[in-house]
């Protein structure tokens, strides 16, 4: 893919990824959404977020596949899009749902297993795209790749946080799980390397 291309392609990304939030004004002046629109509004900014998710995971296999190495460049640029996501539904659920009461978002987030979870995966793609930049990319050196390793865990509890937190219905939170799992298994081979080498550095240390 030349360098026009890719330009182009992270252009069309961009649209499509702020498509669904200029869609919402829209969804709420015709009814879109119910009386109590909270529970919607999360679950929709929590889809997006998962989907950009997996899409960035996608990008490795599809390069790989297209052998276009220049795709990778837009994997930095989806993965920003899905902390966005992530953080939106993360603020309407402090803001909105919680009215930023701190004692009952600190007891939500210790007693109800799926609010954990997804607790733990923002933290996770916070550092992530703190760190997304050639800056942090030079100081850390051959660690930033270990360090983006990480984006495997979200990718898992993301999919789990999903099918805990729905009151019903179960089939979209398992095909989520599905996709999830196949990206990981497509991995495997790099995911056992990276264990065996946490075990090794901890009977180390």
């Amino acid at each position: 893919m030349s360098p026009k291309g890719v330009t182009g392609l992270k252009a069309l990304l961009h649209v499509a990824a702020v498509l669904p939030l200029l869609w919402l004004p829209w969804a709420f002046e015709v009814g879109r959404f119910s009386a109590d629109p909270i529970p919607e509004l999360l679950q929709f900014l929590g889809d997006w977020a998962l989907r950009l998710l997996l899409l960035t995971l996608c990008i490795s296999p599809l390069a790989k596949k297209l052998k276009s190495g220049a795709l990778i460049k837009v994997r930095r640029l989806l993965g920003l899009w899905c902390f966005a996501y992530a953080s939106l539904h993360l603020l309407v659920w402090l803001l909105l749902d919680l009215q930023l009461a701190w004692g009952q978002i600190g007891e939500e987030i210790v007693k109800r297993g799926f609010i954990t979870l997804g607790m733990v995966s923002w933290l996770v793609l916070l550092l992530l795209a703190v760190t997304s930049t050639r800056g942090w990319q030079r100081r850390l050196g051959s660690r930033w790749q270990r360090l983006h390793n990480w984006v495997y865990l979200p990718a898992l509890l993301i999919p789990i946080h999903f099918w805990w937190g729905v009151k019903s219905g179960w089939i979209e939170p398992a095909i989520y799980l599905a996709l999830s799992l196949s990206l990981l298994w497509w991995r495997r081979d790099k995911l056992s390397r990276w264990w065996r080498t946490r075990l090794k550095a901890k009977r180390v240390g």
